[in-house]
């Protein structure tokens, strides 16, 4: 590798010595030439051209590591901290734009001249056979992710606030004035705590269930004749799932489409009626009334459940991810809306920005894996007994996502890839040297 490169005109004798100053390039005669510069180098460095003929010196400095050594990472320290997306904007796409609107184009000229479009599985209705084994492992993970950190919390206390959606993992609620609820102006913007439960942490994220997802859409109307479960419990489904109570039509024979339209669903078939019943096929894969079902553990086991919590939560996420690189997921781009399928529905649910310009209907596009299963990241506590978080000190504070900070403070490890984000490395100040930093 070349460190330091030089041409020297006139140069004096003891600038003429071979490796005399390594990573110098020395030129033994006087040249005279305009610029630009052009020259050509041969396999030993002689420079040729009208009038310019003389011999390069090149020295070059190598670093001592080897052709197999590995090269050094740069440790990331100390993240920048999750930004809040505004909700007087919609939402931006995963995908740019310009790549969705040159499928449309390409989907158009082949609908124009009558060619169908080419699907494969999923997009086809079939199952993938792959991610079978993938979506029973992801429903396994989810249950005993739900029941490890229902026996959490009753150990570890959570607070949220009535007034708005944030939550703090602690012995007490923090005092930093950031709440955004309605009357926060007659409380100086301090929340109001109260205490939490588990889908304070696990913000809930449900979706329509759907026999066939490539039938009739839902409608307005009869959005009451859908059951609501769970997203990740429903991609499950539809990835292969066989869930009693919860059918789910599994084709043999791709669907055909031209363009948007589909012209071979196969025939609607009549959705069977479930023989059990369904709040009990539910109950283990739903956190509603997950802490009064679940006793509290002894306390020596707390650490090890812990530990198998945070290791569930890392399996889902990548779970998730990884049958949503294939099965189709929508999301509102203004509101949490979720809807696992190849379409959205048409109930008129939305309330966000400017809704009455879409008559309440949801703008669908592509989910990302943080809609579908929220990180929900709240103020990172070094001393959970200690003194509570002040505005003062604000910027002195980490994050991380609410079940990765329940399971620290019950004795798990903490991944990697949330270490900087939770400034580990950052000593707190003391509230008058605080305006004294830097």
């Amino acid at each position: 590798m070349l460190q330091h490169i030089s041409v020297l005109t006139n140069t004096p004798w003891w600038l003429s010595q071979n490796g005399a100053f390594p990573g110098v390039i020395v030129y033994k005669k006087p040249l005279q030439w305009a610029y630009p510069l052009r020259l050509k180098f041969d396999h030993k460095y002689n420079v040729t051209g009208p009038g310019r003929q003389g011999t390069f010196l090149c020295t070059e400095r190598r670093h001592p590591q080897g052709r197999n050594s590995k090269k050094r990472e740069a440790v990331q320290q100390n993240v920048d901290l999750p930004l809040v997306l505004p909700k007087q904007k919609k939402k931006p796409y995963p995908i740019p734009l310009k790549k969705i609107q040159q499928a449309a184009k390409a989907d158009k000229k082949l609908a124009e001249v009558g060619i169908e479009k080419k699907l494969e599985p999923p997009k086809n209705g079939l199952l993938v056979p792959s991610l079978v084994p993938a979506a029973y492992e992801l429903l396994d993970d989810w249950k005993l992710f739900i029941k490890g950190l229902a026996q959490l919390l009753h150990f570890i206390p959570v607070h949220a606030c009535s007034e708005c959606s944030q939550i703090h993992v602690a012995q007490s609620g923090h005092e930093i004035q950031d709440c955004l609820g309605p009357t926060n102006s007659s409380r100086r913007s301090f929340h109001s705590w109260v205490k939490g439960s588990i889908n304070d942490v696990l913000i809930p994220i449900e979706s329509y269930h759907m026999y066939d997802p490539f039938g009739t859409r839902i409608k307005h109307e009869t959005r009451f004749k859908y059951d609501r479960i769970p997203a990740v419990v429903e991609l499950c489904i539809q990835a292969g799932v066989d869930l009693p109570g919860y059918p789910s039509r599994r084709r043999t024979k791709p669907i055909r489409m031209i363009g948007k339209k589909v012209i071979d669903i196969g025939g609607l078939v009549e959705e069977p009626r479930p023989s059990v019943d369904t709040n009990s096929a539910i109950m283990d894969l739903d956190t509603h009334r997950s802490f009064e079902r679940f006793a509290p553990p002894l306390e020596s086991e707390v650490p090890r459940i812990a530990q198998e919590t945070i290791d569930a939560y890392e399996k889902v996420k990548w779970g998730v991810t990884k049958l949503m690189k294939k099965y189709t997921v929508k999301a509102c781009g203004y509101c949490s809306e979720v809807h696992v399928g190849p379409w959205g529905h048409n109930a008129k649910l939305c309330g966000e920005f400017k809704h009455q310009w879409r008559d309440g209907k949801h703008g669908w596009q592509d989910a990302t894996v943080d809609e579908v299963f929220p990180p929900n990241y709240v103020w990172h506590v070094q001393d959970p007994k200690g003194t509570p978080l002040r505005s003062a000190l604000k910027r002195f504070y980490g994050k991380a996502p609410a079940v990765v900070e329940v399971c620290m403070q019950a004795g798990a490890q903490i991944p990697q890839k949330y270490k900087p984000m939770m400034r580990l490395d950052i000593v707190l100040p003391e509230s008058e040297e605080s305006r004294l930093v830097a």
